[in-house]
């Protein structure tokens, strides 16, 4: 037990702002200029308290820490809060993209700033309440209750046809929660607490895991997007203003990469290890169909929209080969993938901002008067590919010696999805900032402005950073990890020992 609750102080700080924000006149004079300061200082103050907890969270210790536990609903229901080396950099992560958001939204946002930025501190708010939330009912709330500030932020900011993306992506990841309501109900009947430390040392039934396993893979599928449960991403991407799609890309993505990692493999060992197979060939389908998909793109945003999908697919798979090469890479693809596309969808956002228009063929020959966007926009490509000494190389190669690992099969399909990325990321980019510049609407754009480099600059510099020396990230997550991988195999060791006994 800690002291200071750190972890409630950065989960609920946000809401601090909100409370400011409801004070404040947005039709005062300074009003627009107070709300925006206010809700840049509260992400700013949010991020510092972030960054204190990765300094203060010891990496040799596998267990949690910082934990915090109060009585909440009773009957073994609690608030209980508590970090490991699985969920301790997806909190500074959180953090990190939300200033950037306010600083998308400084000029962009015209009408009801002040509802825009409470939606977006409350958003805030609750994705750091999954990942510090060490009781299931409580990461259900803050999980399940996220879609409503997003739901909102699409259909009230977003483009054209904004009512029918918020709609369906509210739908699409509501169904598959219900099933992971009724699982966390079977799960208390079973176990008797909802307690996630206890229920990740307790034994479920092997018949009861795979029925558990679905039901968890239901929500969390359709959370990261999975193929075939996809179809909702493109489009809310599309729709949502530049800040949201940031969100739902940075952040929205790894909630179902974080629940597999922290209930499916860990509760559901000998499931994860019967669908294993499935899930390989679901991330292959990904890694390849949607990379294809992405290359037919006339819409830059829902081409990275495509690509999300794409590298989700490294996620999974990476995921359930189970070993500790493909964990980590899982998990360090998806914090690179928090960073670079997000940084994708702001550089769409700098251009959108000048021309309104996202169509590829509106644009050509960038660089003869945006190179700084351009060198901005190149690191991000290039990360988004895989290039060696950029974050993406380091997830990409350690989901797919993973997945060697586990099967060279499917290590060999999902080696061809490097070359699809490299293929559409690299048309987009010589069809955006290569060639002549020809058309009269382009010759008046202006390079970067000093709040757009504020923007880009840091992220590209994490970019690179991260993609040349990864030990940070590593020595986070390796304990945890590895305790995570060494129960799994015991559990399998275990089933196996009880079959032969038996035979």
């Amino acid at each position: 037990m800690t002291d200071w609750p750190v972890l409630s102080a950065v989960t609920f700080m946000p809401l601090v702002g909100v409370l400011l924000l409801l004070l404040t006149r947005e039709d005062s004079v300074y009003g627009r200029r107070n709300i925006l300061n206010v809700s840049l200082l509260t992400t700013i103050f949010t991020f510092a308290v972030s960054l204190y907890i990765w300094y203060q969270f010891d990496p040799s210790n596998p267990g949690f820490q910082m934990v915090e536990k109060r009585e909440w609903l009773g009957t073994g229901i609690s608030y209980h809060l508590g970090i490991d080396g699985i969920s301790v950099l997806f909190v500074p992560l959180t953090a990190l993209l939300m200033p950037f958001c306010v600083l998308a939204s400084w000029l962009t946002i015209e009408k009801r700033l002040k509802e825009y930025m409470i939606a977006f501190l409350i958003l805030e708010t609750l994705m750091l309440g999954v990942f510090v939330s060490l009781d299931i009912v409580l990461f259900y709330v803050f999980f399940e209750a996220g879609l409503i500030p997003m739901f909102i932020i699409i259909g009230v900011w977003g483009g054209r046809d904004r009512v029918y993306a918020s709609y369906k992506f509210f739908l699409y990841t509501l169904l598959g929660s219900v099933l992971m309501l009724l699982a966390i109900m079977a799960m208390y009947w079973q176990a008797g607490t909802t307690d996630i430390t206890e229920l990740l040392t307790y034994k479920f039934p092997r018949g009861m895991q795979t029925w558990l396993w679905l039901a968890f893979f239901a929500s969390f599928a359709v959370k990261m997007p999975m193929w075939p449960v996809h179809t909702w991403l493109p489009d809310a991407h599309v729709q949502a203003p530049t800040a949201g799609s940031v969100i739902l890309a940075g952040i929205l993505l790894k909630l179902g990469g974080y629940g597999f990692l922290r209930f499916s493999l860990p509760m559901f060992p000998l499931a994860s290890d019967y669908f294993a197979p499935f899930v390989f060939t679901l991330s292959i389908i990904a890694i390849i169909y949607t990379s294809l998909v992405a290359m037919m793109q006339t819409d830059i945003k829902k081409l990275i929209a495509y690509s999300s999908v794409a590298h989700m697919g490294y996620v999974t798979m990476g995921t359930f080969a189970a070993n500790t090469q493909g964990v980590q890479g899982a998990i360090f693809q998806m914090l690179s993938h928090g960073v670079v596309s997000g940084a994708l969808f702001l550089c769409v956002g700098v251009v959108y901002d000048r021309l309104h228009t996202r169509e590829i063929a509106a644009y050509g020959g960038l660089v003869n008067n945006m190179p700084k966007y351009a060198v901005a926009f190149m690191v991000f490509t290039m990360a988004n590919v895989g290039l060696p000494g950029t974050s993406g190389f380091v997830g990409e190669v350690l989901t797919l010696v993973g997945a060697f690992r586990a099967n060279t099969w499917v290590a060999l399909f999902a080696t061809s999805g490097v070359i699809l990325s490299a293929a559409y990321a690299l048309w987009v980019y010589r069809r955006v900032i290569f060639g002549a510049l020809e058309k009269e609407s382009l010759k008046a754009l202006l390079d970067l402005s000093a709040r757009e480099k504020l923007i880009l600059y840091p992220l590209v510099i994490l970019t690179i950073f991260f993609g040349v020396y990864p030990a940070p990230v590593f020595d986070a997550t390796a304990a945890s990890v590895d305790l995570l991988v060494n129960n799994y195999s015991a559990a399998l060791q275990a089933a196996q020992d009880v079959a032969l006994s038996v035979q």
